[in-house]
């Protein structure tokens, strides 16, 4: 099975370098010269886990209620990634997430190989740890299976013994559970679709290590490994623990740390070892408004400890390194990055766009040979102050510290009526927009915001323009470090004149900032109308 892995592998790399590869104009992490520097994705891919199967590397990371979720990237030289596919085409339940879950559903997923199938677990705090798996990860997945119901499961890996016994290690939510800084394992039967017994608990933090989580399990040397982070997102460190059996007593060692470096909460990641035999080991940190951001750190081995980054205090603990000599890979490949731009050319929009919820088929329209998208004037739910709750907007992660997002839109409106509107926007907790809206005398622009949209604060006008027409183009430019954005229109594309006040965007729900497109209308305006995009582009 793992030849025809790696023959999917083969003719998908053969497919994709017949086209030119995607290279960013605002963040690329291989500097060219055989080196890279961190982070290697600006981009929120919260809690990321890789594997490699042959000479293919592919990651995943928590995706919360955003769908299609389960985020599948897939690089050959590790520093260069991109997107392929999703592992959750909708979140499961359904019915639940039809409507926005912010900071539930998808967290912190374990991808694994085991008996020519690649499988992902995760932890939903309100449902339990689910599993999916596929036999080609380019392609379609399997349903999800629910292997342990219950409240606050979180941070699941397994680990298949050489005799094939299965295991599940976790943690817990302590806002779902009341504990937390506690680990579990499980028995599981050996198809890794169901625990066998209550469990039993290996590691507790309370003592020395607050906020254990993110629990990954690994064996090597005979010892059983679990990689846990401790001390909270933003300022915790990596954590491991070792046994010779696998119920413990465990030891333990801090092997990463921020130390002298400005690489906060430097833990949460994945070990992964290279067919020449290196060690290295991918790891978020947290930026505020821009997300999670990966970064890879050199590992070695010492006493049968992993030793990560460099010891620069000599303290015996790892700190992140900025730049580093790139993995040994035995082929040269291309430069590439995550796609951000968006010419809308392809019957589907581009992997890089999620919804807020699960999609509906009547939100949008690529139709073929029509270079655009359309977005449809989707009612607001009832009773909305803002946009936190709606669904149907359409949005990507930040893609860097810097960077300018522009856009054409068309508006429609079927009716001479108020109530439609379309734009650009950046969501967060607080969030801002430009909108294109009409009323009887023709159309204007708007330059929105809501702050502290996540408790409900109703939107305010900064600024409006009458229009010529119904065409407008808009941009904003982000500028670190504190996420700034300023929003700016233009009638024919050319000269742009900036509009409403700055903005400092903020994140989301265990998420980064996230910018996109939508297309609404109020609950009292008549049914009908749409706006077309015929671009999204991303540039210095």
């Amino acid at each position: 099975m793992r030849c025809l892995i790696n023959l999917v592998v083969l003719f998908f790399t053969i497919f994709v370098f017949a086209q030119k590869p995607y290279v960013s104009e605002v963040w690329v992490a291989d500097n060219g010269d055989g080196t890279y520097k961190n982070p290697i994705i600006y981009a929120d891919y919260s809690d990321p886990d890789v594997v490699r199967i042959g000479d293919d590397y592919f990651m995943t990371a928590s995706s919360f209620n955003a769908a299609p979720g389960l985020p599948i990237l897939h690089s050959k030289d590790m520093i260069s990634w991109k997107l392929v596919n999703y592992a959750l085409k909708e979140q499961v339940p359904k019915d639940v997430f039809n409507i926005p879950q912010h900071g539930n559903g998808v967290w912190a997923p374990s991808i694994r190989y085991h008996n020519n199938e690649v499988y992902i677990y995760w932890g939903d705090p309100d449902f339990g740890i689910y599993m999916v798996k596929t036999k080609d990860p380019f392609s379609d997945w399997e349903k999800p299976v629910l292997v342990m119901a219950g409240k606050g499961l979180i941070d699941p890996s397994p680990l298949w013994d050489d005799n094939g016994d299965a295991y599940l290690v976790h943690a817990y939510a302590g806002s779902r559970r009341g504990v937390k800084s506690l680990l579990t394992v499980n028995k599981m039967n050996p198809e890794g679709t169901k625990v066998l017994d209550a469990g039993i608990h290996v590691f507790d933090g309370h003592e020395n290590h607050s906020t254990v989580e993110g629990s990954k399990f690994y064996k090597r040397n005979g010892y059983y490994y679990i990689f846990a982070p401790a001390g909270g997102v933003a300022t915790g460190w990596q954590l491991v623990l070792r046994s010779k059996n696998i119920y413990g007593p465990y030891e333990e060692k801090v092997v990463l740390e921020q130390g002298s470096t400005k690489i906060n909460g430097p833990h949460q990641g994945a070990y992964v070892e290279t067919p020449n035999g290196e060690s290295w080991f991918y790891h978020f940190q947290d930026v505020d408004a821009y997300g999670r951001i990966v970064h890879l750190q050199p590992m070695t081995w010492k006493n049968d400890w992993p030793v990560m980054g460099k010891d620069f205090d000599g303290n015996g603990i790892g700190e992140p390194v900025a730049s580093h000599k790139k993995p040994k890979i035995d082929k040269t490949y291309s430069i590439e990055t995550p796609v951000e731009t968006d010419n809308f050319e392809d019957f589907n929009i581009g992997l890089q766009w999620q919804w807020q919820a699960n999609p509906d088929v009547v939100w949008h329209a690529k139709l073929p040979g029509n270079n655009f998208l359309r977005l449809f004037s989707i009612k607001v739910p009832k009773v909305a102050p803002n946009l936190w709750n709606t669904p149907n907007l359409l949005l990507q992660k930040f893609p860097a510290p810097n960077f300018t997002a522009t856009t054409q839109v068309k508006l429609v409106p079927e009716e001479v009526t108020e109530g439609k509107s379309a734009g650009i926007i950046v969501m967060g907790m607080d969030y801002a927009s430009l909108v294109i809206t009409h009323d009887a005398n023709g159309f204007y622009v708007q330059q929105k915001e809501a702050i502290n949209a996540i408790e409900g604060a109703k939107e305010v006008i900064n600024e409006q323009k009458r229009l010529a027409s119904n065409t407008v183009y808009f941009k904003v430019k982000v500028t670190a470090p504190d996420a700034m954005c300023q929003f700016l229109y233009s009638e024919n594309g050319k000269k742009f004149k900036k509009i409403g006040k700055p903005f400092k965007a903020k994140e989301g729900k265990w998420i980064g900032a996230k910018i996109g497109l939508f297309s609404i209308s109020t609950e009292e305006a008549k049914r009908g109308s749409y706006a077309d995009f015929p671009f999204f582009k991303i540039s210095k």
